[in-house]
């Protein structure tokens, strides 16, 4: 499975997250820092390269694929209605990740034919986005991994209990931000049990 933290300064001190993320062993951290600009987005993500080199978590940054290409980071993550992911292919150089967010299964395939990963959602009501009405659901997700052949990550409500069922829908793994945000509880053991539970679910 592959474990995407995605960050949110607000929640949590970022650095002081990520570089618990990499000694828990996170596979991905998302740089998402809405609002912050350019140059000091560049700096952070800088830092989040620097703390991940020689680890196997890999950094790709939110839609900003100057940012991403500028510092190093392993890869960009495109908004549904960001540039074609066909144009950042034609720029990034060869192994950079591209991954974009799909909210249904039509923009799921139309999207998997030049990506690496999608990241689905919402799939359950989340803090994150109070206004939102409608969720995917297990079975919304369910629809997207089988519409597609690339790894579907699953974001929007992910809790610890989820996990198993989320797993058994078929997809390849979990994106969240407050999964991963409880100061009071080791991020090692917020890993290990979702791997566990991961686990439990696709030996339903």
């Amino acid at each position: 499975m592959t474990l995407c933290l995605v960050t949110d300064r607000r929640v949590r001190p970022l650095i002081e997250q990520c570089r618990d993320a990499v000694r828990a062993g996170v596979d991905m951290i998302q740089v998402r820092e809405r609002g912050v600009d350019g140059g000091p987005l560049a700096l952070l993500v800088a830092e989040l390269v620097r703390l991940t080199r020689g680890t196997a978590t890999r950094v790709v940054v939110n839609d900003r694929l100057d940012v991403a290409l500028a510092c190093g980071a392993d890869g960009v993550h495109l908004r549904g209605d960001s540039i074609p992911s066909e144009s950042a292919r034609s720029i990034a150089p060869l192994g950079f990740l591209i991954g974009r967010s799909v909210h249904d299964e039509r923009e799921a395939k139309t999207a998997a034919e030049t990506v690496d990963y999608l990241i689905a959602g919402t799939v359950f009501p989340t803090s994150s986005k109070p206004g939102l009405t409608e969720w995917l659901g297990l079975e919304g997700l369910a629809r997207i991994c089988r519409a597609v052949a690339v790894p579907v990550l699953a974001i929007g409500g992910i809790t610890a209990e989820r996990v198993p069922s989320i797993a058994a829908a078929g997809a390849a793994g979990i994106a969240g931000i407050g999964l991963f945000a409880d100061a009071n509880r080791p991020l090692t053991d917020v890993v290990a049990d979702a791997r566990a539970a991961w686990t439990t679910g696709r030996a339903v």
